[in-house]
């Protein structure tokens, strides 16, 4: 069996159409500056507002078995069935039950980076069910026959005119037209009847909240009101990480999470469920998948906070410029890569590596986790479980030796720069990565140590 591609790979792949991946850095710096405008803008104080999140979840995570039976009790009393998952697979038989219960072989599903985690759409194909994206994001991927490259925008990596001939092949437009208001009607029409005939709706959880056992689906589309409104059964899958403690709390993260996300004051729908109508069914499903296991890890159990905003996407420079594929995960960028490893370190190896380590993505987060911290901490953890490639840690343990000797560290500098100057083809060739994406400069005659030796005062 061939290996699975690495980060590395699929970032060179990405990075073989040069003017697309200057878009997508473009495109993806464009909302990180709407972000900032909009954080700047808000009444409150915003530094504030991230600190109280961050309490607010740490509060959660210290106390969360407590919450979740709250929330469970609350939501059963409002009559709610809730399901509890321990991992993808049980999480995809519950909703799999489910749906043959109500003997329906159709659904519509609403944006939710749970089941992408879990793989659910594939799982449900299997099976004889046939799934709607009704995001419109979702469903031009799906249409597409690929994953989401980020949480929030799921094509971004997609252009208009692409999206157009995709439409045109799927749903009939006009060949060539990439007008976007044509084609946003064309998939209105085209989901129109998806709504209307489909009996089973899925939604994700943004906010359960553990006081009344209601949760809050944030969208910008209307998507999930309308599969949910018009179905009999509705399924709500979470993460047991998305509990909050009191209804209250909202405030703070609603004015957080679509700031960070597109810089909206807000998003166009926050809806609360709690009960279902009458002669319907609502089915709540509670996944750990890895969560507990995260939690118990004292150095990562800060990315539980997470909610999903993407912020960390958008400013990270490794990700604008090599696209969410490269990251061969549900959740990708800097959250992503810490994530994931949680999950399966020798999978997930490669991706703490895909970083700058700047530190950017912490700035930007809403709950203030240490992404990067946590990066960096994750290369110790994994270099130390050996799931590092042989040739990475051969490298490092060198570097690490040369640094760590003032001595060694002069000599290797005389000779590389000897080496630049006099044999530049040892260094400047496609054995060496770091030639193979720059223009190596020309080497000084001395180095800065003795350059300050000889003219210090």
């Amino acid at each position: 069996m061939s290996a699975i591609p690495k980060h590395p790979e699929l970032s060179q792949r990405f990075n073989a159409d040069e003017p697309r991946v200057d878009w997508h850095d473009a495109t993806l710096w464009w909302i990180r500056e709407k972000r900032d405008k909009a954080a700047h803008t808000l009444s409150e104080d915003w530094e504030a507002l991230r600190a109280a999140a961050s309490a607010i979840k740490d509060n959660v995570l210290g106390n969360l078995a407590d919450y979740l039976t709250e929330f469970e009790s609350k939501a059963l009393a409002n009559g709610a069935i809730v399901h509890w998952a321990a991992d993808a697979a049980e999480h995809n038989r519950i909703v799999l039950s489910i749906l043959q219960e109500a003997g329906a072989q159709r659904m519509v599903k609403s944006k939710s980076m749970l089941t992408e985690e879990c793989h659910l759409n594939d799982f449900l194909a299997e099976n004889g069910i046939d799934v709607v994206d009704t995001d419109l994001g979702e469903r031009i991927v799906q249409l597409a026959e690929e994953p989401p490259s980020h949480i929030v925008m799921p094509c971004i990596h997609w252009k208009k005119e692409e999206i157009g001939e995709l439409f045109h092949e799927h749903l009939g437009t006009p060949k060539g037209n990439a007008d976007p208001q044509l084609l946003t009607e064309a998939a209105r029409q085209h989901l129109r009847d998806k709504f209307l005939t489909r009996k089973v709706a899925l939604t994700g959880v943004n906010f359960a909240i553990a006081e009344t056992g209601e949760f809050v689906v944030c969208t910008n589309e209307g998507n999930a009101d309308m599969g949910v409104h018009l179905a009999d059964v509705h399924i709500a899958c979470m993460g047991i990480e998305k509990i909050v403690p009191r209804r209250e709390h909202l405030g703070v993260f609603l004015r957080l999470l679509a700031r960070s996300a597109t810089g909206q004051p807000i998003t166009t729908y926050s809806s609360h469920f709690k009960s279902p109508r009458a002669g319907a069914q609502l089915h709540i499903v509670l996944v750990d998948n890895g969560r507990s296991q995260q939690l118990g890890r004292a150095a990562f159990r800060n990315s539980l906070k997470c909610i999903r905003c993407g912020a960390c996407m958008n400013t990270c420079p490794v990700y604008r410029r090599s696209g969410g594929h490269s990251y061969h995960n549900a959740v990708a960028g800097p959250i992503g890569a810490i994530l994931a490893p949680n999950l399966d370190m020798s999978k997930y190896s490669d991706l703490p590596f895909a970083s700058t380590l700047c530190g950017s993505c912490s700035n930007v987060c809403p709950v203030k986790i240490n992404i990067h911290e946590q990066l960096y901490e994750w290369r110790q953890e994994l270099t130390r479980q050996g799931k590092v490639d042989f040739g990475k840690k051969m490298a490092l343990k060198v570097m690490s030796s040369v640094l760590s000797n003032p001595g060694v560290y002069r000599s290797m500098g005389k000779m590389g720069r000897w080496a630049l100057r006099n044999i530049p083809g040892m260094v400047n060739n496609s054995m060496n990565p770091w030639f193979k994406q720059r223009e190596m400069p020309e080497a000084p005659q001395e180095s800065f140590r003795e350059w300050y030796l000889k003219n210090r005062k």
